[in-house]
């Protein structure tokens, strides 16, 4: 029967088979062997049918109908009924001799059945005479259209490359524009691409990238087929496909009644593939060159010796209809092994010649070439020489490939090896547990095999971009968006991205292309779940926990909401809304800026009301330019001022009042409000200075009493040796010294000089010699203790202490070194008198 290649010749075939007592197919290929084996045994059960593979055998003790490869189909004249699928394979280099021995000596004892091309008609009828011809004309329209971008391929269309790199980078690219592709390759094991092609049909995916493996031994629901090239590599050169290879191809487009359609993919680069008319004739109105000639090698050749048997499987045809092939790889690797006089010598007798010429014929799945393979032969026959194989070593050996980590590459070399082992497992008269080792090795590529389909998806296939090709078309308005608990945006259960806050944020895994679809696709629905946000916000504002303040910004929920600018004074900041917010409708937006307005006056309130306070009456014009002065400099200084620098000497008993009245403490070494010193206030206060761009070290936010000091000393605390000390305990220290040295008296019109204990100074964390140096600070000098008496024992005495008075500022200092009326202070001062009362 000969007629196009998609027209249910396999499936009339199976008719067949099934209405005789018992018969065989020989496929091409073992996945299709597998997928007719299924469709049998449902028809006569699972005990009366075989599967016969060079790397599977399932064979029933009372097997009637047997499904095999074409190399393991077996010659027996019992059979009622025999086939020979893509019986036109016979003209192919490398495997045709194999489809000529079957087309010539394979014969059903009621009905044998050549399932071809219309181009192997001639060398049926001049080889097998008695034959009738049947064809089988193709029911759909099979049509050009022309070169396509692929980012233009039309859903349901494979693309066809004929290297597994261009493969990989069409289906990348395929992964970007439209969510990805199923991958479908002759290096893949069959469990694979059975995996690969169940995905495209179930249409998780709208493409397929294959290589020229598609034209054969699938069924596949494809509307359109293009060609990312026109030519390939054949074993020996690069050359441009024949007609009938194109029309193999290009005929997996439409079934049955359904039209199909084929062209080639454009923007590949300098060298577009193109058909030239004359092929787009053939291929449309199916009109091929026949087949002039068919591969013959001596299917059954002498065993004498190696000699006589490399003379009969190169000796020529018998019949000018056939050729003698290019060399396969079983023979390349005999004649290599017989080339080794090691080797050679090992390989006597009819029945060792024999064995050893099956072992050459172990398929080269690895497709390492004959100098590899050979290699991996001369180790198996050093076993099978002597008999067996020996079960460790090929547990061993299916053992070591069992790892189902590693990339695709690595994977499909593991499952080439594996089939390998696979099929010297199915030998029985190469391995002793031939059961127990072949199911170990099926057990191996079928993990493998899973490994590599999750390989292929994972890298090729974003079902999130599928499922929005798939849902939108060219409208994203129309997919169903939900928001989760969590903050996820779910497109039909699948996350596209998540809320951050206000922002939407594209799922990190999308790669660029994704993001706009991804983005138009939350568009539509943004405003409505980000109002009910906004509701939540407003909700939560007017709580105390709601929202929290954190170097300058105002977040909710760990999201930033609004940030702290510069206002017209320090203490009082503009809120600025988060751009991501621009989104809401005005008046929602209004509502939320209402909402942190008033939960920034509550926060900011009792923290910053000491401050406040100052900066209130360093308005006042009444207060008095110098007081006005020493005011702003403690609301710049967050509340402390060092004594030195407060110029107290300005102010009269009114001015000194009013410090007092406004809560200021003035210590020894400085002047400080207790309130500003809490850690909420300094910690407001100092991102507030820092809006402000105010040089000064932020201090630390729990306020500890003592820290170590460094470059600069953080605002609130003063430097004390290789510490630093909160200034409000610093006062506190130096206040109990002073109680000491007034309870000790003076004596001859001179202070006396007393003991310090530094257990108080301790108890805040300060070390003796941070202490001291806090004393000295403050004017207090140590001596020397007195020395112990004459042979007493006992710690060594603490030193002593004096304090005299300090001298008044302008007495201290020589003339040059007073303040002039340029300084700082006296500038601010004069300018503070000469400021408008309203200001």
């Amino acid at each position: 029967m000969l007629g196009p290649t998609n027209t249910g010749k396999t499936h009339l075939a199976i008719e067949r088979l099934c209405a005789h007592s018992s018969g065989a197919i020989g496929f091409p290929l073992r996945l299709l062997a597998r997928e007719v084996y299924d469709r049998v045994c449902a028809i006569k059960g699972a005990d009366r049918v075989a599967l016969i593979t060079g790397e599977e055998r399932i064979e029933p003790k009372n097997a009637r109908w047997l499904l095999c490869t074409a190399e393991a189909m077996p010659s027996r004249p019992d059979l009622a009924f025999v086939a020979l699928d893509e019986a036109q394979l016979s003209a192919d280099p490398e495997r045709g001799h194999v489809f000529t021995d079957r087309l010539l000596h394979t014969r059903g004892r009621e009905e044998t059945m050549l399932l071809g091309s219309a181009t192997l008609q001639p060398m049926v009828r001049a080889l097998v005479p008695e034959a009738e011809v049947i064809g089988r004309p193709r029911f759909s329209t099979l049509s050009h259209v022309g070169a396509k971008k692929l980012s233009r391929i039309p859903p349901r269309s494979a693309i066809v490359a004929f290297s597994a790199e261009q493969v990989y980078a069409m289906a990348e690219m395929l992964r970007r524009f439209r969510g990805g592709a199923a991958v479908v390759m002759g290096a893949l094991s069959p469990q694979t691409r059975n995996a690969q092609v169940a995905m495209y049909q179930a249409g998780e995916v709208d493409y397929l990238v294959a290589t020229d493996a598609i034209g054969m031994g699938l069924n596949l629901d494809v509307h359109h087929v293009a060609f990312a090239g026109l030519s390939k590599f054949d074993g020996h050169r690069q050359r441009r496909l024949t007609t009938a290879e194109m029309a193999q191809i290009a005929g997996r487009a439409g079934r049955h009644q359904r039209d199909g359609t084929f062209g080639t993919l454009a923007g590949t680069g300098g060298n577009d593939p193109e058909f030239t008319p004359e092929e787009v004739f053939a291929i449309e109105e199916h009109r091929f060159p026949p087949l002039t000639r068919l591969f013959w090698r001596e299917a059954e050749p002498r065993f004498d010796s190696l000699a006589t048997l490399i003379a009969d499987l190169e000796s020529p045809p018998p019949r000018p209809e056939l050729a003698t092939p290019p060399q396969a790889i079983d023979l390349a690797v005999l004649k290599r092994l017989a080339e080794e006089p090691d080797t050679a010598a090992t390989v006597r007798g009819r029945g060792s010649v024999q064995r050893f010429w099956a072992a050459c014929s172990l398929p080269d799945f690895r497709q390492q070439g004959t100098e590899t393979h050979a290699r991996f032969v001369a180790r198996l026959w050093q076993d099978l020489r002597h008999g067996y194989l020996g079960a460790d070593y090929v547990a061993q050996a299916i053992a070591a490939l069992d790892n189902p980590s590693g990339d695709i590459d690595t994977l499909q070399g593991r499952i080439a090896a594996i089939r390998s082992w696979s099929y010297i497992a199915q030998r029985p008269d190469w391995v002793l547990a031939r059961d127990e080792m072949a199911a170990r090795a099926r057990a191996v590529e079928t993990r493998l095999s899973d490994a590599l389909h999750a390989r292929l998806t994972e890298r090729f296939v974003n079902r999130r971009t599928t499922l929005l090709m798939r849902k939108t078309g060219a409208d994203a308005a129309l997919l169903p968006v939900r928001l989760d608990d969590s903050g996820a945006v779910l497109v039909d259960d699948e996350a596209i991205g998540h809320l951050d806050g206000f922002r939407f944020v594209v799922d990190p895994l999308a790669r660029a292309a994704d993001r706009k679809l991804l983005l138009a696709a939350a568009e539509r629905h943004l405003p409505g779940l980000l109002a009910t946000r906004a509701q939540a916000l407003v909700r939560d504002a007017g709580t105390a926990e709601g929202i929290t303040l954190a170097d300058g910004a105002l977040c909710w929920n760990g999201t930033t909401v609004a940030r702290l600018e510069k206002g017209r004074a320090l203490l009082e900041p503009r809120i600025r809304i988060d751009a991501a917010l621009d989104r809401l409708p005005p008046p929602v937006r209004q509502a939320v800026e209402t909402a942190l307005d008033a939960w920034l006056a509550r926060h900011g309130e009792k923290p910053l009301e000491p401050l406040r306070k100052l900066a209130e009456a360093g308005r006042d014009p009444a207060s008095g330019p110098a007081l006005r002065a020493l005011l702003l400099h403690l609301v710049e200084g967050g509340g402390v001022l060092a004594r030195a620098d407060a110029g107290l000497e300005r102010l009269d008993d009114r001015q000194r009042a009013t410090l007092r009245g406004l809560g200021i403490r003035v210590g020894a070494l400085d002047l400080f409000v207790p309130g500003a010193l809490r850690p909420a206030a300094m910690a407001l206060w100092s991102a507030l200075a820092r809006i402000w761009g105010l040089d000064h070290a932020s201090p630390p936010d729990t306020m500890r009493p003592a820290i170590p000091a460094g470059k600069q000393i953080p605002v609130g605390y003063r430097a004390a040796g290789p510490q630093a000390i909160r200034v409000d305990l610093a006062e506190k220290l130096l206040q109990a010294a002073h109680r000491v040295r007034a309870a000790g008296g003076a004596a001859g019109g001179r202070p006396r000089r007393f003991a310090l204990d530094p257990a108080l100074a301790r108890s805040m964390g300060l070390t003796t010699a941070s202490y001291a140096a806090l004393l000295r600070a403050a004017g207090f000098r140590a001596w020397p203790p007195r020395p112990l008496a004459e042979g007493a024992a006992g710690p060594p005495a603490p030193p002593l202490w004096d304090w005299r008075a300090p001298r008044p500022r302008d007495e201290r200092r020589p003339e040059a070194a007073r303040p002039r009326p340029d300084s700082a202070f006296a500038v601010l001062a004069e300018w503070l008198a000469a400021e408008p009362v309203g200001r």
